[in-house]
């Protein structure tokens, strides 16, 4: 049975170029990043060597970058990090949305419930989007914190940062972005846009899971959650993890260098396959896309396959070798209806047959026209044996 990988959003296969690197420094011979002989000074120099590669990339000062264990974490450390030093200013009002990922929403709840933050979570549209005037009808002279994600996870909308952040700035509230999905898919020139923190991730962009990284700019109030060692500028205490960090930059010098053509190739994997599961389905099941038409990433397509019941649809692609995703948490075995469809408030039968295929490295076109059948024939099924 051949398999085919459609579920990029969740995950990345690393890059054979990246598993090279990493391969060679775990051979060694290793050495701790904050030793001060021979083997720490090389250390030292590879985790440098990866800081001003990352954030070349993305367009900040060295020093603005620390190294994190994921997307969760920098996550955590910019909301944690960022509200507790605002509120020794006096501030104590977070704003955030409805369509964030859990280490964005789950942390902003627990900062108002165990630290007295006063809470705005902002609606969106039927297409996942953002209005910047709720943003701005929500701020107070107590807002700390704007926290908004770039490119969503689940619908891939594109929310408008240059314009939220300014409406942050203006109020005296600092601003933190969720990249961790659209790092690799858009160019950032973070010292020209109204961001004060960015959070990323290696495993979205065929790089390890466990390492990634938060842009903190110079002289913003933040608070470290970590404390023991001076590592990461007294920002992140403990060892760096240098054979993952290192492999976090090769991954994201290959996006920054494949960034117009894997673009170009995954926007038409994804058309493609829309079109195709239309065509195939056209007499027995609508399919209806969701997300915004345009402002989107190229790699994620989130479908509602009308009448056919998410989990039965995921179980029987999964038995066929098709690995794709609701696009939310499983837990104890029950599949979570999205918190982001609910929030775009879909129709029940939109909501209940969503599923979400995200494309990337390793799909082919091929893939596509052999799959589609396959999944059609997997719907049809489903729908006519209501």
């Amino acid at each position: 049975m051949n398999s085919y990988y459609f579920d990029h959003a969740a995950t990345t296969p690393m890059h054979p170029e990246v598993m090279e690197r990493m391969l060679e420094l775990m051979k060694g011979p290793g050495g701790n990043a904050s030793s001060i002989h021979a083997y720490g000074r090389a250390a030292r120099s590879r985790l440098t060597r990866a800081r001003d590669l990352v954030s070349s990339s993305v367009g900040c000062r060295p020093p603005e970058l620390l190294f994190t264990s994921g997307g969760t974490e920098s996550d955590n450390a910019a909301l944690i990090g960022a509200a507790r030093a605002q509120k020794r200013l006096g501030r104590n009002h977070i704003i955030t949305s409805a369509v964030e990922h859990h280490a964005v929403l789950h942390t902003c709840e627990w900062l108002h419930r165990e630290e007295g933050f006063t809470l705005t979570v902002v609606p969106v549209d039927g297409t996942g989007l953002i209005d910047p005037q709720h943003v701005k009808d929500a701020m107070t002279p107590e807002t700390a914190l704007v926290s908004v994600m770039h490119g969503n996870n689940e619908v891939g909308t594109l929310q408008p940062i240059e314009a939220i952040g300014d409406i942050a700035h203006a109020g005296g509230a600092l601003f933190h972005v969720d990249a961790v999905q659209s790092l690799g898919w858009m160019q950032y020139r973070l010292q020209e846009l109204p961001v004060d923190f960015m959070s990323f991730s290696a495993h979205k962009i065929n790089g390890p899971q466990g390492v990634g990284a938060l842009y903190v700019r110079t002289g913003v109030p933040f608070e470290a959650l970590q404390h023991g060692g001076s590592q990461e500028r007294k920002r992140r205490a403990g060892t760096e993890n240098v054979v993952g960090i290192a492999g976090f930059a090769a991954a994201l010098d290959i996006c920054v260098n494949e960034r117009p053509s894997k673009q170009l190739f995954t926007e038409k994997l994804r058309k493609r396959w829309i079109e195709l599961l239309k065509e195939e389905l056209h007499h027995d099941v609508e399919v209806v896309v969701n997300g915004h038409a345009t402002r989107r990433l190229p790699h994620i397509a989130n479908l509602s396959f009308i009448g056919v019941d998410t989990e039965s649809m995921l179980m029987n692609l999964d038995m066929s070798g098709i690995a794709a995703s609701s696009g939310s948490a499983c837990t104890s075995g029950s599949l979570e209806r999205s918190h982001v469809l609910e929030a775009m408030k879909l129709p029940p039968e939109r909501l209940q047959s969503a599923v979400r295929f995200s494309f990337g490295l390793g799909n082919t076109m091929e893939e596509i026209q052999n799959a589609a059948p396959l999944v059609a024939r997997i719907a049809s099924r489903i729908r006519t044996s209501k």
